[in-house]
């Protein structure tokens, strides 16, 4: 929720910040404010805001609202498996499996599958990978996403899908079930 007086500087201007940004421009959101004109309106949208509530407001439909936008940006996945070449993630149960085996896995190399799952054939950076998995203010060596890679494939490898993960040389890696060449 954004409210479009903040002290420093306008919700509006925050809103296109936020919707500038790579890892922040999916963040659902919506203008809460008091101004309720036409003019305003299509400004905090225009700005990126995914929707507008006027005060005063109903907390019911504030409710509502937040729900609608979450359905629209989030969509019904967030209970749903991922899955890629045989291998199933599922957050609810937090299982994985190959071919229907259960795999043992760690929490870090559980969320580094979830995050390779739900971004297939692209290539990360360790930097971004960090990014992503850990979290924007990690301070961890490059290096320790080579760790859980391995740790990672070794999960896999016990049901012969070590090759899910692949390495992209000179760039980082990447989750695909196309079988890598050279």
């Amino acid at each position: 929720l954004m409210d479009w007086m903040l002290p420093d500087m306008s919700g509006v201007d925050l809103t296109r910040r936020l919707k500038k940004d790579e890892y922040s421009r999916d963040i659902p959101l919506i203008m809460l404010t008091a101004k309720s004109e036409i003019d305003d309106r299509v400004k905090g949208l225009e700005a990126g805001a995914d929707d507008y509530v006027p005060k005063p407001f109903s907390p019911r439909e504030l409710v509502a609202r937040i729900r609608a936008v979450l359905r629209r940006t989030v969509g019904d996945d967030l209970d749903a498996s991922l899955s890629l070449g045989g291998v199933t993630l599922d957050d609810e149960t937090h299982r994985v499996t190959a071919d229907g085996r259960e795999l043992e896995m760690g929490p870090t190399e559980f969320r580094l599958l979830r995050f390779f799952l739900a971004n297939p054939e692209r290539v990360f950076s360790r930097e971004q990978i960090l990014d992503y998995v850990w979290g924007r203010n990690s301070f961890l060596e490059e290096r320790t996403v080579d760790v859980h890679i391995r740790r990672l494939r070794k999960s896999l490898e016990s049901a012969g899908k070590d090759g899910l993960i692949q390495t992209v040389r000179g760039v980082g890696y990447r989750c695909s079930d196309r079988l890598q060449t050279s």
